[in-house]
């Protein structure tokens, strides 16, 4: 049995440090591409700014991104000078489509598009409409930051006390603007006294683990080893590691999970040396509509990504390179998936169906 980690409510913050805030006319970000060197915070007045900071990772993390873009199409609606109510459900439904053309594979950002959309056909003047959309995405804020403490104290009680865990990416606050997904599980385990050896990737391409998973952990005061993506065989050879625990941007019906590149190695990984391998993620991430991983789109990003970091090319020039930014990790590589709903394990499809 897990050991049990008591409920603290309300949730201590992870770090003293809020990504996404909205500001009652404009939402104000973190700059994500200038950390760690720089904290610099933007404020966007605009849908096209927010799709455009979306578009180009200065937000990012599946929870984070659907936030955003609800604060984006609340921007658009507000923007949209006409009281004729076609009108403006016509002018609507581009800035929608335009927000959600910004990243093809997180399952947050068109869950939230679609809320939006409905809280928009729900009648009443154009006034009235603006405003309902401003709530709704304060509440949809409001309800990722609930369902991550929830992920992080269920999950806690997976990781064994003084035990090794290897997390992937970036999933902590910057991620899902709450107190994160994997990585909220193991700043809140560590918060709670199971005082785990943490091991962080750098994730390249675009290295997220080395600049934004380090730096949340060093704000949250939670000591880890960084190593590179290929080092986690490694790491798990030498023994000692009891979980690998990662995030989502979607989950088919069946359990497949899309997270970044590298994940599903790890996944492959984990199974070789018999360690639990585990997913954190909001239900907001789980596509019910797609049945397997098959059917998730996976982006493809810049091949300049690979051939230099942070803009510096190291690569000679000329060369071609592959910059898928996620993969999928077959249901029978992940031992439980971890929602705010409850720990969901094999048959996944069962479980997922039950949840809704």
């Amino acid at each position: 049995m897990p050991d049990e980690i008591p409920i603290t409510s309300p949730c201590e913050a992870a770090i003293p440090v809020k990504p996404i805030e909205w500001l009652g006319d404009r939402v104000r970000i973190i700059d994500q591409t200038k950390l760690p060197q720089k904290e610099v915070y933007l404020e966007l007045s605009t849908y096209r700014q927010v799709a455009r900071a979306i578009k180009d990772m200065l937000v990012r993390g599946a929870p984070s991104i659907g936030v955003a873009a609800a604060y984006g199409i609340a921007l658009g609606g507000m923007g949209i000078k006409t009281k004729g109510s076609d009108i403006f459900q016509k002018r609507l439904d581009e800035v929608i489509a335009e927000v959600v053309s910004t990243r093809p594979t997180a399952r947050n950002l068109f869950y939230v598009a679609e809320r939006m959309r409905r809280v928009a056909d729900t009648g009443g003047n154009t006034e009235q409409v603006k405003k309902a959309l401003i709530e709704e995405a304060v509440k949809i804020q409001a309800e990722e930051e609930a369902a991550t403490a929830e992920i992080s104290r269920l999950g806690a009680e997976l990781i064994k006390r003084g035990s090794g865990v290897i997390t992937h990416c970036n999933t902590g606050p910057l991620a899902a603007t709450g107190y994160g997904t994997a990585l909220g599980v193991i700043i809140y385990a560590w918060q709670h006294g199971k005082s785990p050896r943490i091991f962080a990737t750098e994730t390249r391409p675009r290295c997220q683990g080395a600049k934004l998973t380090a730096w949340e952990l060093q704000k949250a005061g939670v000591p880890f080893t960084l190593i590179t993506d290929s080092m986690a065989g490694y790491v798990m050879k030498r023994g000692g590691i009891g979980a690998v625990i990662t995030g989502a941007d979607r989950i088919a019906a069946n359990g497949d999970t899309a997270n970044k590149i590298g994940t599903y190695a790890l996944a492959v990984l984990a199974k070789a040396h018999k360690i639990p391998f585990y997913i954190a993620a909001p239900a907001s991430t789980i596509d019910a509509c797609i049945e397997t991983g098959e059917d998730i789109p996976i982006e493809e990003r810049d091949p300049e990504e690979v051939t230099g970091i942070s803009g510096v090319r190291i690569a000679p020039e000329g060369v071609c390179a592959l910059n898928p930014a996620f993969d999928v990790t077959p249901h029978e590589l992940i031992s439980a998936i971890i929602t705010e709903k409850g720990i969901i394990r094999e048959p996944y499809g069962e479980g997922i169906r039950g949840m809704y």
